[in-house]
């Protein structure tokens, strides 16, 4: 492995040190109260912060958490199911209808844990009365095919739900309610979070209804009249039945950058953080961090090799094609396109969770030669990218980064690693 390789590695593995569980929740946990203690949740890192709950509780506990399948970890007291992600299953249908019926009839003095990560949108899906999974799992299908960005798809997932959107804190009162979130969304927005099921939410069924009508996303009757009633909208900012909900984000993506950027730093890199909260097309970005990065190459601005421009956020990928891929492979690809063997340029885009869309591995890592190397196997980088196959093209050249299941999710991670000529 290169230096660069190494380095870029070593800065991703900070990045996803930064957001452990074991690290972050303890210090957020509160005194046990004089009641019951009961911990509930969803997300890809919600079974690791489970167990973390469990290693500093002086107390008594229960509850149930549900993670993505391949993402469970052992606990004692509290019960781990694994469910369907990003298209959720029965599986996660149960696991939320059950965690709904625990929380309600507590009293007071009963305090509820809530451990929320990226993924607990999919993960705790309860359709609203009059729906069906299946006709939760195609909109939910067609959004994330849509280029919708995760704001948009979870105020619609919001409106089709009976747990989401602040319904489970309103179920839980009059009991204290604590969340520890670890945000994966541009903006640290605890309302999007996971859909934000113990915080207020402001959006509403016109706004849902609305996005289903910007990207033309097919819905069945039900979900439609669902959507044009309007009836039991989600509780929003004041509502007093979530006077006793508190949310806390205890690992957000500016810490992971910052936590690479120390690594750049010690190996004599000018780290620049572009921003924690990058949004659009995958390869719009691409085209943008290129041009950046050629000004760094030719006149040494923003920052002057060597130096590594890094940045988070969530883009998105509107599929046309047929490939494998997620939204890092994509950008990725459509970076090497742009730069077209820039000397002294390598990179690294990866989701912090260790799955980028639904493939097997966290992301890629270009270099200057990809595209020759490419070219000498037969793998044509733009045809590729017209496909939306990432997976394959990097695959093909051996450049896949694989780190399965991290057990934490900040969101997605690049870095651009600029050396001198």
């Amino acid at each position: 492995m290169s230096s660069q390789r190494a380095l870029l590695r070593a800065m991703f593995e900070a990045a996803i040190a930064s957001a452990a569980p074991a690290r972050c929740v303890p210090p957020h946990l509160p005194p046990p109260p004089t009641g019951r203690t009961l911990v509930v949740g969803a997300g890809k890192a919600s079974a690791a912060m489970a167990r973390a709950v469990e290693e500093h509780w002086p107390g008594s506990l229960a509850g149930l958490i549900v993670t993505r399948y391949g993402h469970a970890v052992p606990c004692r007291h509290i019960e781990i199911v694994e469910a369907s992600h990003p298209v959720p299953d029965e599986a996660g249908r149960r696991a939320a209808a059950r965690i709904l019926d625990m929380v309600r009839g507590l009293g007071a003095e009963d305090l509820v844990l809530c451990l929320i990560s990226g993924g607990g949108s999919a993960l705790l899906s309860l359709p609203a009365p009059g729906l069906t999974l299946e006709e939760k799992q195609a909109v939910n299908r067609a959004l994330l095919k849509s280029g919708a960005t995760i704001g948009e798809m979870n105020c619609v997932r919001k409106h089709l739900s009976a747990i989401k959107g602040g319904r489970l804190a309103v179920a839980a009162a009059p009991a204290r309610l604590l969340t520890l979130m670890i945000s994966d969304v541009p903006g640290d927005d605890p309302s999007v979070i996971a859909s934000g099921p113990t915080v207020a939410d402001p959006t509403s069924f016109a706004d849902a209804a609305a996005i289903l009508e910007k990207y033309r996303i097919p819905a069945s009757p039900a979900v439609l009249d669902h959507l044009r009633r309007g009836e039991d909208e989600t509780p929003k900012p004041g509502d007093a039945r979530l006077a006793r909900a508190e949310s806390r984000i205890i690992a957000r993506p500016q810490e992971a950058l910052e936590a690479a950027a120390r690594v750049a730093r010690e190996a004599g890199y000018a780290p620049l953080i572009l921003g924690d909260a990058l949004e659009g097309e995958a390869r719009a970005l691409a085209l943008v961090l290129a041009g950046i990065t050629r000004q760094c190459v030719r006149h040494g601005q923003p920052v002057a090799p060597p130096a590594v421009l890094l940045s988070g956020g969530e883009t998105t990928v509107t599929v046309r094609g047929k490939g494998r891929g997620g939204r890092n492979a994509e950008f990725l690809l459509a970076l090497a396109v742009a730069l077209d063997g820039l000397p002294g340029v390598h990179a690294l885009a990866g989701d912090t969770d260790g799955v980028d869309g639904t493939e097997d591995n966290a992301g890629a890592i270009i270099a200057p030669d990809s595209l020759a190397r490419a070219a000498r196997l037969g793998l044509s980088a733009q045809a590729h990218l017209a496909e939306n196959d990432g997976y394959s093209f990097f695959a093909g050249l051996g450049d896949l980064v694989t780190t399965g299941p991290t057990l934490t999710n900040v969101n997605d991670f690049r870095a651009i690693l600029i050396d001198r000529d």
